[in-house]
């Protein structure tokens, strides 16, 4: 019997330098798309995929991180008298019950592959997600959801993927697929940032997983991989040289890169765009913007 992924983990230790000087006093993480953090964006697709049990693996100077999902009294109070009830209505969303979020302190900055081995005492014997906050995905039915109604067919391990231009291999792990069965692919091996001219498929890995607990055991056997640091990657490569129950999962949908300053920029038109109560405005605004462009070129 496959068991059910309830816990996720969510790595957010980074210190967000590519957004200094915002992040110099806010983590990364609570920074806002449209009018809502980042980190809400990822617990909501989270939620929408059955996951009860949050863990947030940080580091110092994230309080207001943590904050974020604490309730806030004073202010639903406030909101109530006031008969404010849709608002009181989006916060919420931003709370978390007692005991089901827990924050685990990843002391040294040294990569993703050991923020997830970070939290292995708390995750047990259990398969579980692992979803990054900076891959923001725009879809119909959410990633992650998406990801765990195709693990309960396959169990074992899986990983998000889609394909890139091939000169951008060397900005991700890419997949060396040994059986295309369409929105599924059976993999063995993964390349960690592959030189375009090396790289096995333009089929790269973001930021979702669904893993066991075998992955552990490769994470405290690695040493540091590219970049200096240990990499998921290298553990998810080591198992599939052990077992073949690795898969990649073609999601539907539209990933935005908001570790970046571009691609943060460009959720946000796409975000806002997709409100009802701004679009027009904004489509106007941002017709205007590019007819101004062109009579200035």
């Amino acid at each position: 019997m496959k068991r059910k992924v309830t816990k996720a983990i969510f790595p957010v230790a980074g210190l967000g330098t590519r957004f200094l000087p915002a992040t110099k006093s806010i983590p990364k993480e609570i920074m806002t798309l449209v009018d809502r953090p980042l980190i809400q964006y990822a617990i909501d697709e989270a939620r929408a995929a059955g996951i009860k049990e949050f863990i947030f693996v940080t580091s110092r100077g994230k309080g207001a991180l943590e904050d974020y999902f604490d309730h806030s009294h004073e202010l639903e109070s406030t909101l109530r008298k006031a008969g404010k009830e849709d608002l009181l209505e989006a916060l919420r969303d931003t709370n978390m019950e007692s005991g089901a979020i827990a924050y685990i302190r990843q002391h040294k900055a040294l990569g993703l592959g050991h923020a997830v081995w970070c939290a292995r005492r708390l995750i047990g014997q259990e398969p579980f997600a692992v979803i990054l906050p900076d891959d923001v995905i725009a879809a119909e039915k959410p990633c992650l959801q998406q990801m765990v109604e195709a693990h309960a067919e396959t169990g074992g391990n899986m990983v998000a993927a889609m394909e890139v231009p091939s000169e951008k291999t060397s900005a991700y792990g890419i997949l060396d697929i040994r059986d295309d069965m369409g929105a599924l692919v059976s993999v063995k091996g993964m390349v960690e940032k592959p030189a375009a001219n090396t790289a096995p498929s333009n089929l790269a890995v973001i930021g979702r997983y669904i893993l066991t607990p075998k992955i552990f055991q490769h994470l405290n056997r690695l040493k540091s991989g590219a970049g200096g640091e240990v990499q998921l990657t290298d553990a998810i490569a080591e198992e599939i040289s052990r077992s073949n129950n690795v898969y990649g999962f073609r999601f539907r949908g539209q990933r935005f890169d908001c570790g970046s300053k571009a691609g943060f920029l460009q959720a946000t038109v796409a975000f806002g765009l997709a409100r009802e109560e701004l679009h027009e405005e904004f489509i106007q605004f941002l017709i205007g913007m590019t007819a101004t462009r062109k009579a200035a070129e």
